[in-house]
């Protein structure tokens, strides 16, 4: 717990404003929610830098999501866009127990081999993936405005001490 209130800390020390602070970090937790992966810290960093807020702040907001988050944080977001476009099943039937390592590396072979698998493959994923960047905006932007009212009232609360 200490770890995460001198994160806090070195966020509230920051000099500037408040409101730029819980603005750098909500822009922060934007990117890093949304469904562009791989580029978070560059897209955050981008935003921080246009609107002239604290990239420090932007980048701690951003690893909101990281190894331990992102999985329950993509699994929120495809659960929140399958319900959004009233998506029933957003992955296809799988028969757990014929999977092997053999199996998975001939599908792998075939995939290279007949471009064919690769659209059948893509098509079968598509509910997920629309599911995916659907619900992560909506995360996403829920997240930001929430983080910054949080950050703002804890700023605030901060710099007066």
């Amino acid at each position: 717990m200490s770890y995460f209130r001198d994160k806090l800390r070195a966020i509230f020390n920051v000099q500037d404003t408040p409101h730029r602070i819980a603005l750098a970090f909500a822009f922060g937790v934007f990117m890093g929610i949304s469904p562009f992966l791989g580029l978070h810290y560059i897209g955050g960093i981008f935003l921080a830098w246009l609107f002239r807020l604290n990239r420090l702040v932007a980048i701690i907001g951003i690893s909101v999501n990281n190894p331990w988050t992102i999985v329950p944080i993509s699994s929120l977001s495809v659960w929140t866009g399958a319900k959004l476009m009233g998506i029933k099943q957003v992955l296809p039937e799988v028969d757990w127990g014929g999977i092997t390592l053999m199996t998975i590396v001939e599908w792998l072979k075939s995939l290279v081999n007949e471009p064919d698998k690769f659209i059948d493959l893509a098509t079968t994923l598509l509910p997920l993936i629309k599911a995916f960047f659907v619900g992560s905006f909506v995360v996403c932007t829920l997240s930001a405005i929430a983080s910054y009212f949080i950050i703002n009232i804890l700023a605030n609360r901060y710099k007066k001490v």
